[in-house]
């Protein structure tokens, strides 16, 4: 029986080890994010690190909740920060990707 559970735990760790890997981003093949054909041009997407809560809410979906998550962990280095540091969920992502960028400083 010992030796099962040890079995278990191995292959529990070495299966949460790979899945960082395993996700998936929407990029094409040439790892530039994938947009719809209805999506603004990046030049008229919203800004998330300079933009108003205002500003957010002009997004399709956005609410000032949302919005109000977004400035307050400010900023970001790619739009996909949003989900990755937990900011708002995978479907509220998905919504409003096509509307957003992040925009860093000039250095």
């Amino acid at each position: 029986m010992w030796a099962g559970t040890r079995f278990t735990v191995w292959a529990l760790a070495i299966a949460c080890i790979g899945l960082p890997g395993m996700v998936q981003y929407d990029r094409d093949s040439r790892g530039t994010p994938k947009t719809s054909k209805d999506a603004p041009p990046p030049d008229e997407r919203i800004d998330l690190n300079h933009a108003t809560e205002d500003q957010l809410l002009k997004v399709p979906g956005m609410t000032r909740s949302w919005a109000g998550r977004i400035i307050r962990f400010r900023p970001y280095h790619t739009k996909d920060e949003l989900m990755e540091m937990g900011v708002v969920p995978d479907d509220f992502y998905d919504r409003i990707k096509n509307y957003i960028i992040a925009h860093r400083e000039k250095q």
